[in-house]
């Protein structure tokens, strides 16, 4: 497989073994309709995708201490270490049609779903609005002129460093909102974190294609009972992340903690 063969690929967060499943089967939805493109997988288990000769999968724990919504952040990271433009899409998405090559996106951050956070916010989620002012106020951006971004489909592509500059402030605001009790939502700090960086953000005709041939199927609502055992290795990963995150913040003590 040659990786550089397209300047473009998708990328997907693939932990445990329901969206280990669903990767590779998106995986088979891009050998089908996009020869050639590769897919960038954060997974608890590569060995899981050696006979997928378009996936790029490396090795990813959990990191988010609750839920990993805002671990996507790593694997764009990958992706653009090996790629110009990351196609974020969550793993329970198939593609149901042939993917335009060349596919148009805009220098940062191509999205469809885009709003004014704070009216976001203020009308899904209006209890993270105070947590989102003191992230704002310690960041120094102006909330009221950011966008929430839609995180199941959004490109990531490289501005002149712009892009690590935003994966660095994504990285701190998802620890942040984390340590407040807040582990979803991560369209707010998607957003907060290209304000920081000088991302532009927008939509292209691209997008709106790519958005066309895709069908998303929400797999985390397909909920099962859990085993003691099973909910028991839950906990104690949830401690063992939270205790780790706290000790990671005193590095950057004020920020976090005043």
């Amino acid at each position: 497989m040659n990786q550089q063969e397209k300047e473009f690929c998708f990328c997907t967060l693939a932990l445990g073994n329901k969206y280990r499943l669903l990767a590779k089967e998106l995986a088979r939805d891009l050998e089908q309709y996009s020869p050639g493109t590769v897919l960038v997988v954060g997974t608890d288990s590569p060995k899981d995708f050696k006979a997928c000769n378009n996936v790029l999968a490396f090795k990813l724990k959990q990191a988010g201490i609750l839920h990993c919504y805002h671990d996507k952040r790593f694997v764009i990271d990958k992706a653009l270490s090996r790629f110009r433009v990351a196609i974020q899409i969550d793993a329970d998405t198939r593609i149901v049609d042939n993917v335009p090559d060349p596919i148009e996106w805009l220098p940062g951050i191509t999205a469809g779903h885009l709003e004014n956070l704070v009216e976001h916010v203020e009308t899904y989620t209006p209890e993270r609005l105070e947590s989102l002012k003191e992230i704002a106020l310690k960041l120094n951006i102006p909330l009221e002129k950011t966008t929430y971004v839609g995180e199941s489909l959004f490109f990531v592509s490289r501005d002149g460093g712009k892009e690590k500059e935003f994966i660095k402030h994504w990285d701190t605001i998802a620890r942040y909102l984390e340590l407040k009790g807040i582990h979803s939502g991560e369209g707010n700090a998607i957003g907060m974190a290209a304000a920081k960086a000088g991302l532009k953000i927008g939509n292209s005709s691209g997008w709106e294609t790519l958005n066309k041939i895709k069908r998303h199927m929400d797999a985390s609502y397909e909920k099962k009972p859990k085993k003691f055992w099973h909910s028991f290795q839950r906990r104690l990963g949830y401690h063992y992340r939270l205790q780790r995150t706290r000790i990671a913040a005193l590095t950057n003590f004020d920020f976090y903690y005043r």
